[in-house]
């Protein structure tokens, strides 16, 4: 017989207990109950001492753990963040059983879940308020911030009134689960008698994500048992992230990369263990989840902690959930097992879901014709024999020698004979030689080609670019070049050399685009953790490395850093002060408009208004970045017609210039004189000099009101010019070699013309010299003169020594600058006067007739054409 366990009953006469004995070689394996008397224990029962709050009992930990699940379910925390829910549960451990009541400190609560202040003021008191779990009653500080929080958790409480809900606990269950709280995250205290309360296992961790390590270790803690293992999902999982990972995934409602990234936190706190169980062959197993601080607070040590463990597979008489089922009976004695006979860690929990119960299932082992028996029971089936083409037992070869040259004993294929071991690399392989003797054509059986696939197919590149500012630009990157493809490093070359370019537009001084390059690339990897990380280096460089981040409408930002200068961007500083500012006026707007809402109100209104400030920014962007290119595309419209319009008129031009080229000269008649030649051009200007001397001179020789007086005068000087103009001519040709002139008449007629326009206008000049400086002596020049040299003498700074040496020079002074804007005044009005009478001659002088002109034009010499075609 074997004695099954014994429970105690407390009958009303004494102490009795139940014994369940059972009879294994009875028939049909029957039991047979009874009951013992058991001596009462004299003296008082001893109390018992408070266990280590990790160290749960199995119904304390599906008790608490059904709670807490029950609570994050609740409608209002589905979509709360890690924060809010954890705050939530921090609250429920600290609800008084009597009142429900929790009164806390709002930096108390900030401790407990590892928030600052602030964190809690902006996020976790307004989302306690928008759950709906948890009434909030606040107690405002000196500036109206919330110090003080009264809350209840309104799940907790109603439920306490509804028979077997999870949240109904009793007094000692609230108790429980506070100190669970405390060793698990409690901030620590430091009392006033002096003694100190140690943080608990994730206490000191704050910051991002503090709320989420946090409530994570308190949910492994609830589902690990007494060994510190975690019972990990069963099913298909998501074999990059692993069992573990998405185990916790399904305990914290998120996804498994969050997870494996929140797994990855506590172990490197150590808070964790993520253990690979090895097989004996030291192929990798499953893996266990496994939170040491429980099996310490459990008293199990050693092998249940370790990094990884050996462990072989429970004898497959029965099968738990999640264990691999095996056959009926028990294996052979005869046959091998598959995994090593390492002893077991923990007996009592070898049937875990996390180790299987076989690693693979018992086949049954028919007989084979033709097959050794010293080859069998080697894997978990056994391949057909046979000969042709059918395929070998996968346990051929594997008795042969090392260098494989011997042949399989047993089997008569060719492809047995001389073949190297598993694992090992092959000499020469069949199949390669019989594809090499195929023709890339349809009737030799191979599939042929796609044109272009070489070249698709291009050998790449190891090394960077020869080109110098490449191999600068692309230096930090020269790990991620050699992983891309041919084609890829083209592109990825060809982007280089497009964003080289549009940085050596912007730079002052040339050359710098390279280092700039490189240095962007230097602190995108630095961003991104390392080329280590990197996944897809094509799409990282296309999209990330290389291309330019502004900031700013400045195409000169770079992360908000001038691409020029190095230094911070302005405009980028800029754009930062007109936001703020815009912010504060939107708030003291609200402040002004509503000045009754709460803190929480008054940003969710406050943000809707910047948001619907921020639509309207960007629909009048929109709208601007239309109208620009409306704009743009008018300009280039006009510049078209304008470009059109001026080649029209340049046309016309043209075609004017050429038939006014084509003119002859009006006064020689001279072809192809565009109507005026040289020559004659410089005789008409001649004239009008020669009239302008005229004029000058009787300025100050003739009486302005005689017009024969006028005529006299002009006249004289008319006489005088033209022997100054022959005597200048005669000297020209008694320069030049006899017959020299006679090869160009109208060159030597121009150069004659010109000649006389040179003496005509030097003596314009003395002229007009000599006509002011008659001027000057005229009775008004000197009345000026007189009246500016008492004017200067008589200011008051001269006025106590009005004959001193500078009254004398300024008054002087003073006296000639008036004499001389007087003569320039008088020949100036006199010129116009004597211009004006002798545009009036002309008019009244009567036209000469033809028979009068004709002679004079006849007189003449005709141009060279001329003649030749009159003769």
């Amino acid at each position: 017989m074997s004695a099954g366990a014994a429970s105690a009953a407390v009958l009303d006469h004494g102490v009795w207990e139940v014994v369940d004995n059972s009879v294994d070689d009875m028939p049909g394996g029957g039991s047979r109950r009874r009951l013992r008397s058991v001596p009462a224990q004299a003296g008082p029962a001893p109390k018992r001492a408070a266990g280590h709050p990790l160290s749960l009992g199995r119904d304390a930990r599906a008790r608490l753990g059904g709670a807490v699940r029950a609570l994050l379910n609740v409608d209002g925390l589905i979509d709360a963040s890690d924060a809010v829910r954890l705050a939530v549960l921090v609250l429920a451990s600290r609800t008084p059983s009597e009142t429900g009541v929790v009164e806390i400190r709002t930096s108390e609560l900030g401790r407990w879940i590892g928030a600052s202040l602030s964190y809690m003021a902006s996020d976790v008191v307004p989302g306690l308020r928008r759950s709906g779990v948890v009434s909030v009653e606040t107690a405002e500080g000196d500036y109206g911030q919330d110090v003080g929080l009264e809350c209840k958790v309104e799940p907790l409480w109603e439920a306490q009134s509804v028979l077997g809900h999870p949240l109904k606990l009793a007094k000692k269950e609230y108790v429980t689960l506070k100190r669970l709280m405390e060793a698990v995250m409690g901030p620590g205290w430091k009392h006033r008698d002096g003694r100190v309360s140690p943080a608990g296992l994730i206490g000191a961790r704050t910051g991002r994500a503090a709320a989420t390590d946090r409530l994570a270790l308190l949910l492994l803690v609830l589902e690990a048992r007494e060994t510190g293992r975690v019972r990990l999902c069963g099913g298909s999982v998501d074999t990059k992230r692993g069992r573990a990972a998405v185990t916790l995934a399904r305990l914290m409602g998120c996804t498994a990369a969050a997870a494996a990234g929140i797994l990855a936190r506590l172990e490197g706190r150590e808070l964790v263990f993520r253990v690979r169980v090895r097989t004996g062959s030291g192929m990798p197993n499953r893996s266990r989840l496994m939170v040491p601080a429980v099996a310490a607070a459990h008293g199990r040590r050693g092998t249940d902690v370790v990094r990884e463990e050996r462990t072989e597979a429970p004898d497959p008489v029965f099968s738990e959930r999640g264990v691999a089922a095996g056959r009926s009976e028990p294996p052979q004695a005869d046959e091998d097992p598959q995994v090593s006979g390492a002893p077991v860690a923990d007996g009592a929990d070898v049937a875990d879901p996390g180790v299987a119960a076989a690693l693979h299932t018992d086949h049954p082992s028919p007989a084979t014709p033709g097959s050794s028996l010293s080859l069998s029971g080697c894997f978990s089936g056994e391949g057909r024999g046979g000969s042709g083409d059918l395929p070998e037992r996968v346990c051929v070869r594997e008795d042969q020698a090392v260098d494989g040259e011997t042949t399989a004993a047993g089997t008569g294929l060719p492809m047995a004979e001389g073949g190297p071991l598993r694992g090992e690399k092959p000499k020469e392989s069949p199949v390669d030689e019989r594809a090499g003797q195929r023709t890339t054509g349809a009737g030799a059986g191979g599939r042929p080609k796609a044109a272009g696939w070489e070249k698709a197919q291009q050998q790449k590149q190891v090394a960077l670019p020869d080109d110098l500012g490449l191999q600068v630009a692309l230096g930090p990157v020269s790990w991620l070049w050699r992983q891309l493809s041919g084609w890829q490093q083209d592109q990825v070359e060809e982007a280089a050399r497009a964003e080289l370019a549009g940085l050596e537009g912007l730079l002052a001084v040339p050359g710098g685009a390279p280092r700039l390059l490189a240095d962007r690339l230097t602190d995108r990897l630095a961003e991104t953790g390392g080329e280590a990380l990197i996944r897809k280096p094509f799409g990282w460089l296309i999209g990330r490395g290389l291309v330019r981040r502004p900031s700013c409408s400045d195409r000169r930002c770079d992360d908000g850093t001038r691409l020029d200068t190095g230094g911070d961007c302005e405009n980028c500083g800029n754009v930062v002060h007109i936001r703020r500012a815009r912010r504060a006026k939107t708030a003291a707007q609200i402040e002004r408009e509503l000045p009754h809402l709460g803190d929480y109100e008054r940003r969710r209104v406050l943000e809707e208004r910047l948001r619907e400030q921020a639509a309207i920014e960007a629909e009048d962007q929109v709208r601007r970045r239309e109208q620009a290119r409306a704009e743009k595309a008018r300009r280039e419209e006009a510049r078209a017609a304008d470009q059109e319009r001026a080649e029209r008129e340049r046309a016309a031009a043209a075609a004017a210039d050429a038939v006014r080229q084509a003119l002859a000269c009006e006064d020689c008649g001279q072809q192809q004189a565009g109507g005026l030649c040289e020559a004659c051009g410089y005789r008409r200007r001649t004239e009008t000099l020669t009239v302008e001397t005229g004029l000058l001179a009787a300025t100050w020789a003739a009486v302005l009101d005689d017009p024969d007086d006028i005529a006299a005068v002009t006249a004289g000087v008319r006489a005088s010019l033209e022997a100054d103009i022959k005597h200048t001519q005669r000297e020209f040709l008694g320069t030049v070699q006899p017959g020299e002139l006679d090869t160009d008449p109208a060159g030597t007629a121009a150069v004659l013309a010109f000649a006389a326009l040179q003496t005509v206008g030097a003596a314009l000049s003395d002229y007009r010299s000599s006509a002011l400086e008659r001027l000057r002596r005229t009775e008004e020049a000197e009345a000026e003169a007189r009246l500016a040299y008492k004017t200067e003498q008589g200011r008051r700074w001269y006025r106590h020594n009005p004959t001193g040496a500078d009254a004398i020079a300024a008054a002087t002074k003073a006296a000639d600058t008036a004499r001389e804007r007087t003569a320039e005044y008088l020949l100036a009005t006199r010129l116009e006067q004597l211009r004006e009478q002798t545009a009036a001659l002309s008019e009244q002088a009567p036209a000469v007739p033809w028979t009068d002109r004709l002679p004079g034009l006849a007189a003449r010499p005709l141009h060279t054409d001329v003649g030749a075609v009159s003769a």
